[in-house]
């Protein structure tokens, strides 16, 4: 025969609205029926033990009894316990039937002590460090939160998430039981690997259920397209290194959040909910966690931290490389040879030239001493300090010898490949910020107008000035004659009217072109410096919208 257990659940899978309403009173329903039963049961041994002298006026009932109604009730178990009493012969007085009662016992029986209460047997958690890798993570359980109506996430992307869980499930009853599940601390640590979120879920029973989301990953095609949108733009990079997710980039051509429908519950509890509550408050903590650290959803979809962040490196560094070939070489200045050598000017033979001294290359690799310098830092002074001095040699002059503390550690940082996501570039970046007094983010920003513009191209991006009338004034025409709108003129700049181009003049005349998302003034150097404006926007295809 099948246990209560068995049976309950068999129905609860024929009837998932009962599966739902029973699972909070799954307990309460069985602990009713083992009162019962025990109720019964005392009832029977209470008839068969409490038989005294007028037992054998309940068996010999008058015949006539039956007449008052119809067929008589059949006879329970008590009743031919009590009839066996009957027929059974009186048993003969004792001694212990003569002797006197005895006196009660004055000293009170202690009471039993209460059982103690049982220990519901919890699975082993999901947290387990040890088998975490670069492609599974474990986060420790959420604490509870107070109740209330504000949104359950607290960024844009986490809101995201709720919104896909929320379009896309069949009843807000249990979305709405799962959120009260996910506030009040339920669902224990989470696990998350490519495409799978996994945790356990404590319902009303003893035992939690283990619940499963699953979400499609993306292939290596998708994320060749979205590594090459995000080197498109350094503020892309800077803003994953905050811990921040761009709009324009997680609903770009390769969308990364799930949209409704594309989240897939599974959970081991028998109700056929979509989803169930315990599959809903797991989806309402990834939200949380997503808020935390949106890298999170970069594993969810296939790649882990460190596996994204180096492919960015890699690239940011192979179109550093790119640009630096196809630019030319600055001109040198100097004083023609027809005005030094002039008729006027009596002058010594020169002495022959020395030799052209060849680069110094790549200094050797200084090994790590405990205690001694870090080698990195002895590389970076090395490699900077030999180029100057080629340079000094070369030219007679140091470029570097009058730049300030801040125009010197933008010029280092430009000089490493990458925009500071090795490790390595990482702790040389935070180290120049520092010194410098800025943020890694200001560095960043400066880095890229210096491989924009040079030492001009910084001044562009930090100091605004009043142009005289002349060039800045030319422009605008210009812009409308190339049927672009009427740019916002303010200083030095001239901004699009939809505020995501903008166009600097520099000391030097030449048109600086920079980006920015829309209605963020977050300005950040993109595309090739001109002393046309209309050539400034050429390489700028969102300046044509």
């Amino acid at each position: 025969m099948p246990s209560w257990d068995e049976r309950d659940d068999a129905e609860r899978r024929d009837d998932p609205d009962r599966a739902d309403d029973t699972d909070d009173t799954g307990d309460t329903g069985r602990a009713d029926s083992a009162g019962r039963a025990d109720g019964a049961d005392r009832v029977g041994r209470s008839g068969r033990a409490a038989r005294p002298v007028g037992a054998h006026d309940l068996g010999s009932a008058p015949a006539g009894a039956h007449d008052l109604g119809s067929a008589p009730a059949p006879a329970s178990r008590t009743d031919f316990t009590i009839r066996a009493a009957d027929d059974a012969p009186p048993a003969e007085p004792s001694a212990a039937d003569d002797a006197p009662p005895a006196e009660p016992s004055r000293t009170p029986t202690p009471a039993p002590d209460p059982a103690p209460a049982a220990t519901p047997q919890v699975p082993r958690s999901m947290a387990a460090p040890g088998r975490d890798g670069e492609l599974r993570r474990t986060f420790p359980a959420f604490a509870p939160r107070p109740t209330d109506d504000a949104g359950f996430a607290e960024t844009w992307w986490g809101n995201a998430w709720v919104a896909a869980l929320e379009e896309g499930a069949l009843d807000a009853k249990r979305l709405a039981r799962g959120r009260g599940y996910a506030q009040e601390g339920h669902v224990d640590a989470i696990t998350v690997t490519p495409g799978l979120v996994l945790a356990y879920v404590r319902g009303s029973r003893p035992r939690p259920y283990r619940v499963q989301v699953r979400l499609r990953t993306l292939g290596d095609d998708d994320w060749a397209r979205f590594l090459d949108a995000v080197t498109e733009r350094p503020a892309h990079i800077a803003a994953l290194l905050d811990k921040e997710m761009p709009q324009s980039l997680a609903e770009g051509d390769v969308p990364l959040l799930p949209g409704p429908g594309d989240l897939d519950p599974r959970c081991s509890c028998p109700d056929r909910g979509h989803p169930c509550k315990h599959a809903a408050a797991l989806c309402y903590q990834t939200a949380r966690l997503l808020d935390a650290d949106p890298f999170v959803l970069f594993l969810l979809r296939g790649r882990g931290e460190r596996e994204l962040l180096d492919a960015l490196s890699r690239r940011n560094a192979a179109r550093a490389a790119r640009a630096a070939q196809e630019r030319e070489p600055a001109p040198l200045a100097g004083v023609r040879a027809t005005e030094a050598l002039s008729p006027e000017r009596r002058l010594a033979p020169l002495p022959p030239p020395l030799p052209a001294v060849p680069h110094p290359e790549q200094p050797p690799v200084y090994p790590a001493a405990p205690g001694g310098p870090d080698p990195f830092a002895l590389d970076q002074l090395a490699t900077d300090a030999a180029a100057r001095a080629h340079t000094l040699l070369q030219s007679g002059r140091d470029p570097v010898g009058g730049l300030t503390l801040w125009q010197d550690a933008v010029r280092l940082a430009a000089a490493r490949p990458g925009s500071g996501l090795t490790a390595n570039s990482r702790a040389l970046y935070a180290s120049l910020a520092s010194a410098a007094g800025r943020t890694t983010a200001d560095l960043a920003r400066a880095v890229a107008a210096w491989r924009q513009g040079g030492l001009e191209g910084l001044a562009v991006l930090e100091e605004p000035w009043d142009p005289p009338a002349g060039r800045f004034d030319r422009a605008r025409p210009l812009l409308l004659a190339a049927d672009l709108p009427a740019f916002r003129p303010w200083r030095n700049r001239l901004t699009h009217p939809r505020g995501h181009v903008q166009l600097r003049l520099g000391r030097d005349g030449v048109w600086y072109p920079y980006e920015s998302e829309p209605g963020r003034d977050d300005w950040w150097p993109r595309g090739t410096p001109d002393l046309d404006p209309v050539g400034a926007l050429t390489g700028l295809g969102a300046a044509q919208d």
